[in-house]
């Protein structure tokens, strides 16, 4: 039944795309960036937990893994608000064009580590630097999507780029996954791999660079930038400046609510699924390893698909504020039966559900902070969300690892996280008076 619908449903939004980029000059270099950066990320991203979560050769145990996340997301919820600062008082053109070259060697160089056989602390460090400025990029992708769409076509096109996007890097990782089964499970094969995916940052340097001067923001501002301890102060005004502005603005503090809680679960339900998928004797039909974990994955960016079709027809019906109620009813419910039944089949179709609920959620705020938040502030508010809900993920990956079963079955954690679910009802609910 599928088979028969995804061709009409992937042209159609195809077309829509295609559609959006000829009415609005510049959307579709600003596409073009942003879609290298996500097939690259999926190369990238693939190919490295090949090489450290799935490789006989490195075995990692619940922790190692917490702290191989740590590595990856902390520090950029360190460097993020120097993100934001700097997307909000730079030229976002240049910052693009240059965070992209960064990555790029980056990646190599992490590349380089692992075709050598380096052990996983330089490889995790490089790792981290990449992934970190990758989040920057695609920040400043979206504080500068409304310099090139107009207000009213927002939604939509978040979500046809959340749709293709998420296709992208899926395709990305996919990719990664065939070169990895083609040349081998090892770290030289990974670190082929690796280097291939920078390419993408090169597309994306070139593609940031064909922007015209102050073409995507922000505004006509022109302080520059600060460096040393005047950063630090500017950063720290930056956040409090962010989180005035979501406070200031009861629908994107909603969404901010519903995201967070998102994140918090999604962070233990991934630990949970690594474990358990990375057995190749576990069952239920699925491939073990990397194999399986990609499959996972694909069920995941498959429900954040069709969230993307949804979102834009459930928000003008419903109104931000029960769309979000919705996709954390409905992830609340999933949590509570499929995760919590722990077999790869009912993980698989969790999984599936929670991309297409959590990206509800996720599509809700991006349009919140893009319509509701002025320019001035918006990097700011996209680096503050992104640097709060890394620290969410990883506390509760950490946490999560003090405690689950080294196979993964600890019905007890996906419990956990339905009440956190829960809880985040709660305080929408109680957001929303203060609203009114």
């Amino acid at each position: 039944m599928g088979s028969t619908d995804e061709p009409d449903h992937s042209g159609r939004v195809l077309d829509r795309l295609r559609a959006t980029i000829r009415a609005t000059p510049g959307l579709g270099r600003l596409v073009a960036v942003r879609f290298a950066s996500q097939f690259g990320d999926g190369m990238f991203q693939a190919a490295l937990g090949g090489a450290l979560l799935f490789n006989p050769e490195r075995h990692t145990d619940p922790l190692a893994i917490a702290a191989g996340f740590a590595v990856l997301l902390l520090p950029y919820s360190v460097i993020g608000p120097f993100a934001g600062a700097l997307l909000d008082r730079w030229d976002r053109r240049v910052v693009l064009m240059w965070a992209n070259l960064l990555r790029g060697t980056l990646i190599l160089a992490a590349a380089a580590c692992l075709v050598v056989g380096a052990p996983n602390a330089p490889v995790l460090i490089l790792a981290l630097s990449a992934v970190g400025v990758s989040r920057f990029v695609l920040a400043g992708v979206s504080a500068s999507l409304p310099h090139v769409v107009r207000e009213s076509w927002l939604v939509s096109t978040n979500s046809v780029l959340a749709t293709v996007g998420s296709a992208v890097s899926a395709a990305g990782a996919g990719t990664a996954v065939t070169l990895i089964a083609v040349l081998g499970t090892s770290d030289r094969s990974s670190g082929i791999v690796v280097a291939i995916a920078a390419v993408a940052s090169a597309v994306g340097a070139i593609a940031a660079a064909g922007f015209a001067p102050h073409r995507l923001g922000p505004g006509t501002r022109t302080d520059t930038a600060p460096i040393g301890t005047a950063a630090v102060r500017a950063v720290a005004a930056g956040l409090r400046t962010g989180a005035t502005a979501v406070w200031q603005a009861p629908g994107v503090t909603t969404a901010m609510i519903g995201i967070g809680v998102h994140r918090i679960v999604f962070g233990i339900d991934t630990l949970i699924m690594v474990l358990l998928l990375r057995d190749p004797h576990a069952g239920d039909g699925l491939p073990g390893g990397l194999a399986g974990f990609g499959v996972a994955v694909g069920a995941t960016a498959a429900g954040m698909l069709l969230a993307a079709v949804a979102t834009p027809l459930l928000i003008p019906r419903l109104g931000r504020t029960r769309t979000v109620v919705l996709g954390l009813t409905v992830a609340l419910l999933v949590q509570a039966t499929f995760i919590a039944a722990l077999t790869q089949g009912s993980l698989l179709v969790g999984a599936f559900l929670l991309g297409l609920a959590g990206q509800t959620v996720k599509l809700t705020g991006d349009a919140a902070m893009q319509i509701d938040i002025d320019d001035a502030r918006r990097g700011q508010v996209f680096a503050l969300q992104d640097t709060v809900f890394n620290l969410a993920f990883l506390a509760a990956l950490v946490g999560a690892a003090t405690v689950v079963a080294p196979d993964g079955n600890s019905p007890a954690l996906a419990y956990v996280g339905a009440a956190a679910y829960a809880l985040g009802l709660v305080a929408v609910a109680a957001n929303t008076r203060r609203a009114q």
